[in-house]
């Protein structure tokens, strides 16, 4: 293949030379010679783009022997007037994942192509207006991509770039965790909520880097609690029998300066029956709503010394026996119970639906100190009512308290976020 000949359509290439750079340029280069060589070949059927675009300013420019265009016959092509400008820069080093941009001056960008070191293609688009061009999301941490654009001026001509960049990789890392495992079934009350162990500066990336894939479209979203909580709920209660999958994609994300995230997963869980409980601090009874059909029991609630909190709790987790000491929840020397059966809990602050088996106010009176409790048997029973209502029940089960003294519970205080209304939320 002699060289002298050129293609019409002239190719502007931007690159960097370099010492990693050197075997691509290399090949690029003898990519380009074999381009313009096909080119030359007269505009022949199944051409390409830039073969098409070249054979009429080849025969418009056509003066001595070989055809090469440009003026004087000097074989020289004309340049493209679209000028591609990359960002990073050729050859950069620890880019931002969001750092990668494609834009094009005099001209029209026809076709990006980004791909990671193992030739992963990074999903983006051309702008309508053919002016630039941006990935759909942020790249990967730690990776060396390669970006080929090509652009075409007024005339048809085209303008080309290969460039080369390493994304940086991230010295710290914040740690995230939720309350969901994997495949577990929950009430229609679960609220899933995620901590961080360092304080999260850029909340909105976050927020998109969390999303919800329901198999309803039930809409999800969520709400911060000071720097290191987020806690995801639907609008209402979740319909039984909802499958949720959970998308993390914060491996990428900066989630404050030059602290990124740590996990990259889809995590499934299902909601369960509706199971809705409502216990009332005046009439001293718990009405359930379970499948459509209500059943009431008699309980205690708190004392007037030391009230229930009033509104809506979320059953965190379930103990079959578990011990309750007053010194833990600030009450001093009040109680140390060691064995308390069938309790479940409601807030981070200690407050419990448990059996009891040491009193019997139930239904008479409130005697406890803040938390719901029900008849039980040393030991626990299956059959009484603390032990069946135990076994009916489930992580993410609501609870209600009303007509209670005491204030609203705080949202942040367990899952206590549906007491905030939606436009709030």
């Amino acid at each position: 293949m002699k060289t002298g000949k050129t293609a019409g359509a002239a190719i502007r290439t931007t690159s960097r030379y370099g010492r990693r750079g050197a075997l691509a340029l290399v090949m690029g280069g003898v990519l380009l010679l074999t381009a313009a060589c096909n080119d030359d070949k007269g505009g022949g059927s199944g051409g390409s783009d830039g073969g098409n675009a070249a054979s009429a300013p080849a025969s418009a420019d056509a003066g001595g022997a070989g055809g090469a265009g440009g003026s004087g016959g000097s074989g020289t092509p004309k340049p493209s007037a679209a000028v591609i400008a990359v960002e990073p820069k050729d050859g950069a080093q620890d880019v931002q994942p969001t750092g990668l941009a494609v834009s094009v001056s005099n001209g029209k960008l026809t076709t990006v192509e980004v791909t990671d070191k193992d030739g992963k293609p990074v999903t983006g688009a051309i702008t309508p207006d053919g002016a630039g061009w941006k990935p759909a999301a942020a790249l990967t941490v730690g990776m060396a991509y390669k970006v080929n654009a090509q652009a075409k001026d007024a005339e048809g001509l085209v303008a080309a770039s290969t460039t080369s960049f390493t994304t940086l990789t991230p010295d710290k890392k914040i740690s995230t965790n939720d309350n969901i495992s994997d495949g577990a079934t929950y009430g229609v009350g679960m609220i899933v909520s995620v901590e961080f162990n360092k304080a999260v500066k850029n909340k909105d990336a976050v927020l998109k880097g969390i999303t919800f894939e329901t198999s309803n479209n039930t809409v999800v979203k969520g709400h911060w609690f000071g720097d290191k909580r987020v806690d995801f709920r639907p609008e209402q209660y979740w319909a039984p029998d909802t499958k949720v999958t959970i998308k993390y994609r914060l491996k990428n994300v900066e989630v404050a300066p030059g602290i990124y995230g740590d996990v990259e997963k889809d995590e499934p869980f299902t909601i369960g029956r509706s199971q809705v409980a409502t216990a009332d601090a005046k009439s001293h009874q718990m009405t359930i709503e379970r499948g459509g059909q209500s059943t009431t029991v008699p309980v205690t609630l708190g004392a007037d010394a030391t009230p229930s909190w009033g509104g809506t709790m979320v059953v965190m987790s379930k103990e079959k026996v578990t011990r309750m000491n007053s010194q833990t929840v600030g009450l001093g020397g009040e109680y140390d119970i060691q064995d308390v059966p069938h309790a479940m809990r409601l807030t981070t602050s200690g407050t419990f639906v448990h059996g009891n088996y040491w009193a019997n106010p139930f239904g008479k009176s409130n005697a406890s100190h803040g938390c719901i409790s029900m008849q039980d048997v040393k030991g626990g029973s299956d059959t009484s009512v603390a032990g069946k209502f135990f076994n009916d029940s489930m992580v993410g089960d609501p609870i209600k308290i009303v007509n209670s003294k005491e204030k609203t519970v705080s949202p942040s205080n367990g899952l206590g976020g549906w007491n905030v209304d939606w436009a709030s939320w």
